[in-house]
């Protein structure tokens, strides 16, 4: 129950609308009742010209229309019945479109409400949750589950108020006319409530599955998608196949088990219904015999009582429906309700623009409680103007040093310090704002050259731009291409060659002009010739900024103004080469096998 409202609540901002919504609702079931009421003329006055008879006491109002029924003549209530059903029924029709209206409308808003801030959600939270995380299993979150709720709001919701109303409905009229058939039906509701109850638990546990197994699908196909490139270089093709079509064989049992859950209650409830048609048939033939109830009547009673097994039948589908809501609402919430381990405080200062150096102070850090230190009592310090080369084995923490600095993460003791100030006490912008990094991954986004160089700098001229690509060593390919700037470079830079994304990225940085430059191995995965324009790049965006590189390259390290040595997150050497040639084995350990072979 406590999760069903917290799936409510995402229809705050709604309620008006809701309320008239369910207001229609309620009309169109009570003209659906009203409708059926017309068999009692049509049968009794029109075609058998005999008067209504019903044994039970009905309300004046009703016993009065009766009367004036049965006193009518039989032509001026031959032509007067088909006009009356007509009206009631396009009023009706009317007023179903508009509730129809309305609910899809609700659903499609809170549709894109949540999916919105679910994207905030996941822009506020801290890289820690994304490490965690499958790219394609937050997809599934943003698109399939939301997509799940949408259908409870417009489907779902609409026949929780549209069904019990519709069962009250046909119960009234049953009761007021044949208050021994409607007993009868009660006493067989138990037999469809009982198996709804099983059938619900078992839906509840197949929904949960069937939406994991959807995000398997989602994360299998982000990663064969966006490492086709490998796939096809290892010939891996049916690898891929056979694995698709595992996760896939795996959802279509999910499914059909929810088909086979959800499509018993049909023969259950068809059952139900035609044990309760028969008990009615057999008890109150003998009344219709006798003339103690006339056959419009009687017909009236069996159809409203059956119409009573229809919106139960339907309740059964729509508890499915929600069962997979209710799943997907707690993906969503987990989501929502995840807090960002890296805040920035609400009196957050403004980082004022660098100007001497950055101090590490007793600094370390871990990405789990329980995982261990990957960074142990680091004690650094980054004077201005200076290039600062770290190095290291392969998980030496080299990378988590880096992503300190712009507050990527929090240390879990110690202190970062911008010229004396803690980077805990500053604000996200003004801190960021002095960080330009170029990884070894270069991340482009599916737009022109243009807004990719100008990304997180929009107010750039196109001088600027085109400026930050002469300096880049960008401006040659893309003055090749078909509308220059203005050209889309596909998903993730598809059609550029992986010099030519490293450039744009380095272009991208140099319209940012920030004091401090982050570079992440940044040619690392190049070809030589494309690697001599990145570095040429490089070297002209370096001038006059203070660097941190994680460098491969000895040209980098020979003329850095420090080499910081990492060793099993701890600092094991620190100088210029030549000191530690001498003073660090590990680094003339590295150097000799790595360092001087490039």
């Amino acid at each position: 129950m406590k999760n069903y409202l917290k799936l409510l609540k995402f229809l705050k901002g709604y309620e008006g609308r809701f309320g008239v919504a369910v207001v229609f609702i309620v009309l169109s079931s009570l003209f659906e009742g009203v409708q059926l009421t017309f068999i009692l003329p049509v049968v009794d006055r029109i075609f058998e010209n005999k008067p209504i008879v019903i044994p039970n006491k009905v309300p004046a109002v009703l016993a009065h229309l009766v009367n004036k029924l049965n006193a009518m003549d039989v032509h001026t209530l031959f032509w007067l019945t088909p006009l009356c059903f007509m009206v009631l029924f396009t009023i009706k029709q009317v007023v179903l479109f508009f509730s129809d209206y309305m609910m899809n409308d609700i659903a499609q808003g809170v549709m894109r409400d949540v999916r919105s801030r679910v994207f905030e959600r996941m822009q506020t939270l801290s890289l820690d949750f994304f490490s965690r995380k499958r790219t394609g299993e937050l997809i599934s979150r943003i698109t399939n589950d939301v997509g799940t709720i949408e259908n409870a709001i417009s489907y779902a919701v609409t026949d929780l108020v549209k069904q019990p109303v519709l069962i009250v409905v046909f119960m009234v009229i049953s009761i007021m006319i044949n208050t021994k058939g409607t007993i009868i039906v009660l006493l067989m509701f138990p037999l469809i409530g009982w198996p709804m109850v099983l059938i619900n638990r078992k839906l509840r546990k197949i929904a949960k599955n069937t939406q994991e197994k959807m995000a398997d699908i989602n994360s299998l196909l982000m990663e064969t998608i966006s490492g086709v490139r490998i796939l096809k270089a290892f010939g891996t093709e049916k690898y891929e196949i056979q694995r698709f079509r595992h996760q896939s064989h795996d959802y279509y049992k999910l499914r059909m088990k929810t088909f086979i859950n959800m499509n018993m209650m049909g023969p259950i409830t068809e059952m139900v219904g035609a044990l309760c048609g028969m008990a009615i048939l057999l008890i109150l033939g003998n009344d219709v015999l006798g003339g103690h109830l006339s056959f419009g009547v009687f017909l009236l009673s069996i159809i409203s009582i059956t119409q009573v097994i229809r919106p139960i039948k339907r309740m059964a589908n729509v508890m499915t429906i929600v069962q997979q809501a209710l799943v997907a609402n707690t993906r969503i919430y987990e989501v929502l309700e995840t807090k960002p381990t890296v805040v920035e405080r609400q009196d957050a200062l403004e980082l004022e623009t660098f100007k001497s150096k950055i101090t590490m102070e007793g600094v370390s850090f871990s990405y789990e409680t329980d995982s261990g230190l990957v960074l142990s009592d680091i004690d650094l310090v980054l004077k201005k103007g200076e290039l600062v080369a770290v190095v290291g084995p392969t998980g030496a923490g080299k990378s988590t040093l880096v992503n300190l600095i712009p507050r990527f993460y929090d240390a879990v003791k110690g202190r970062v310090l911008f010229d004396g100030t803690d980077v805990r006490g500053v604000s996200f912008k003004s801190l960021r704002g002095q960080v330009g990094i170029v990884t070894q991954e270069a991340i482009l986004f599916n737009d022109t050259v243009r807004n990719n160089i100008a990304y997180g700098t929009f107010d750039v001229t196109l001088d600027g731009i085109q400026q930050a690509a002469r300096m880049a060593f960008a401006d040659r390919f893309i003055e090749k291409m078909p509308k220059g700037y203005d050209t889309f470079i596909g998903d993730r830079g598809f059609r550029l060659s992986g010099g030519e994304k490293q450039r744009l990225t380095i272009a991208r940085a140099i319209v940012k002009n920030p004091p401090i430059l982050i570079l992440d191995e940044a040619t690392s995965q190049l070809d030589s010739e494309s690697e001599k324009y990145v570095q040429e790049a490089l070297d002209k965006l370096m001038m006059g900024r203070t660097v941190i590189a994680i460098a491969h390259r000895l040209s980098t390290i020979m003329k850095a103004d420090k080499i910081v040595v990492l060793e099993h997150g701890k600092i094991v050497g620190q100088g210029r080469h030549d000191d530690l040639l001498f003073s660090c084995p590990l680094y003339r350990r590295l150097y000799e096998t790595q360092f001087r072979a490039a």
